[in-house]
């Protein structure tokens, strides 16, 4: 496979991330004309004939989920922030998080809550809950750049995890001077308590136990980024994971994944349906589910709301024979990467 194993090397005991970006895109993207109802039993059935599924999922899919980060959910809990900051800058939760804050005190304003937000309040979202019910019978692997905890939350296995990306309750140096990241949840929580006029007082703002430098968010934004030991061993187990697989039939259900990070999940998932032909692509996108149109029957692309698709499919693998249980409304809001 193009997608190697990884290993560890002996001196600095960190894994090469970088054999898993050799992903090459297809040039034979096609938009399938199947009907949807059709696309929906393939899918079903793919997943019903599978050996093991490698879920990979994208912004998409907590978009989908309803962990929107723009629109409505973004103005009526930041109403504080673009009055202070101004609305060309606070466009959304993505965007004001490059905001050029003026402290630490205003730094860590915006973050707690962001975290706060989206990784430490949500319960598990039904949509993740979902994909947890459509793979748990099977052996199952999950490769994520969401950064938002879900697949924990939903009943996902540690084990069975590896988020690429970093952790939103996580935090570590921002300089990244040692390979450690901390618990940030409780901090959040009394930063939360305590913030006024979107700052953080000054005695909770965290400093690196190492060097004494500032802390930053466990998110993968630069050369910094902390790949701790648990990351490494994440990384490990993918590996072990595609290793151990790589004989069965295995289906590739990627859920909400664009074209912003697609040498993560995207082309590598492509490359490795080229390469082994026994494996299947399921690709869920409300705009970009175009799939490589030589893989023929091996690949479905639903070019529609990813959790009508999900429950609909959950729907046929568990047998529902009314038509009337297939969803009708298509979702509006944009679910990509």
């Amino acid at each position: 496979m193009a997608i190697q194993i990884l290993s560890r090397e002996k001196k600095s005991k960190k894994v090469d991330f970088s054999q898993f970006l050799n992903g090459v895109p297809a040039r034979d993207y096609v938009f399938q004309s199947a009907p949807y109802e059709q696309q929906i039993r393939e899918a079903a059935q793919l997943l019903e004939r599978a050996d093991a599924v490698l879920i990979g999922a994208g912004a998409g899919l907590s978009t989908a989920a309803g962990l929107n980060y723009g629109g409505k959910r973004f103005t009526d809990n930041f109403r504080e922030f673009i009055e202070k900051y101004g609305s060309a800058y606070m466009t959304d939760m993505y965007s004001a998080g490059f905001y050029p804050f003026p402290s630490e005190e205003a730094k860590w304003g915006y973050w707690s809550k962001h975290a706060w937000l989206n990784r430490v309040e949500p319960p598990a979202m039904p949509l993740y809950q979902t994909v947890f019910e459509l793979v748990k019978e099977k052996p199952h692997f999950v490769l994520t750049t969401n950064v938002d905890h879900q697949f924990w939350k939903a009943g996902f296995a540690d084990e069975n995890i590896f988020a690429t990306q970093g952790d939103y309750g996580e935090i570590q140096c921002a300089r990244g001077c040692h390979d450690k990241v901390y618990d940030g949840t409780g901090l959040f929580h009394r930063m939360n308590l305590t913030r006024k006029d979107c700052l953080v007082p000054t005695e909770l703002v965290p400093r690196c136990p190492v060097c004494g430098g500032k802390m930053a968010m466990h998110l993968r934004c630069d050369q910094y980024f902390v790949e701790d030991e648990h990351w490494n061993e994440a990384a490990a187990r993918y590996g072990a994971f595609l290793k151990e697989h790589k004989t069965d039939k295995v289906v590739l259900l990627e859920l909400g994944v664009g074209f912003n990070t697609p040498t993560i999940i995207r082309f590598p998932f492509e490359q490795m349906v080229r390469e082994n032909r026994d494996w299947a692509l399921i690709r869920l996108n409300l705009d970009e589910a175009v799939v490589p149109e030589s893989f023929g029957s091996r690949a479905v692309g639903i070019n529609d709301d990813i959790a009508r698709s999900l429950e609909d499919i959950r729907r046929e693998a568990g047998g529902v024979e009314e038509k009337e249980g297939l969803s009708i409304e298509k979702a509006g809001e944009k679910d990509e990467e």
